[in-house]
């Protein structure tokens, strides 16, 4: 993060802030390496749920309804919003597969299918060669989906190449800071309006985006670049708890 951002911005002049549908990302931001700070400077400035973004708003008597959507690149107008491919609010699984199966076999996947297998959050993604299964992925949602899968795992009964894993049954949309009913509880007709919501949006696959690309290129020096590994890959460190906390805004 040392070189000059698109917008010749240096990394001490960026505030960063993260809108997550969970409060985990809070304690995710305070724990060292988990966001890593590059050159002195921060992976995250501040954390807000979307539920608080919904309360400030209110409060500031904002509608969400006429609020423009700023564009991430200024003067590079962005057309429209887009998603990145998956079944609903989970993350990457569908992207991650399609490239091991190019890069690992050769195969080029166009519909990712999702089999449910023990509930609907639990679900299998398989590629087949030859009629051997040579890929198999998993998402696990939801904290009993992820103990049985950790069970297994102990076991030695564990047959996926990956597992995607999110603590909130039904995935992200589902997180505990999105906005709730007046009594706390998660809204589930506004759940089922975001879901609707979320799958009409266009899907735009990462790789193709002229902004990522971009970035790799004149930012990244290339794709599989020294500097690549080491500004956006990681290793799980193990966290010990802590009475005190960081100077980050909750």
């Amino acid at each position: 993060m040392g070189a000059p951002l698109p917008q010749n911005l240096s990394p001490e002049k960026i505030f960063h802030i993260i809108v997550a549908p969970c409060y985990d990302k809070k304690l995710e931001a305070l724990q060292e390496g988990a966001l890593p700070a590059l050159h002195g400077s921060r992976g995250t400035d501040c954390v807000l749920t979307s539920g608080e973004i919904a309360q400030i708003m209110e409060q500031g008597d904002l509608s969400v309804k006429d609020a423009a959507i700023d564009t991430l690149f200024g003067d590079l107008k962005e057309d429209k919003v887009t998603r990145h491919d998956g079944a609903s609010s989970d993350g990457h699984l569908a992207h991650i597969f399609r490239h091991a199966a190019k890069e690992l076999f050769n195969e080029d996947v166009e519909e990712v299918t999702y089999r449910a297998l023990r509930n609907k959050d639990f679900q299998e993604v398989t590629l087949e060669k030859n009629g051997e299964v040579v890929l198999r992925f998993a998402a696990a949602y939801g904290f009993r989906n992820i103990q049985n899968m950790i069970l297994k795992l102990k076991k030695g009964k564990f047959p996926y190449h990956f597992v995607e894993v999110l603590a909130c049954a039904g995935g992200c949309l589902n997180g505990r800071g999105q906005a709730q009913t007046p009594e706390g509880h998660a809204d589930k007709a506004l759940l089922r309006q975001m879901e609707g919501i979320y799958a009409d949006i266009p899907v735009r696959r990462p790789g193709s985006s002229a902004h990522v690309q971009e970035l790799y290129q004149e930012w990244l020096e290339g794709i599989n670049s020294p500097k690549a590994q080491e500004v956006l890959h990681t290793t799980y460190q193990s966290q010990e708890r802590r009475a005190h906390s960081l100077d980050i805004k909750w």
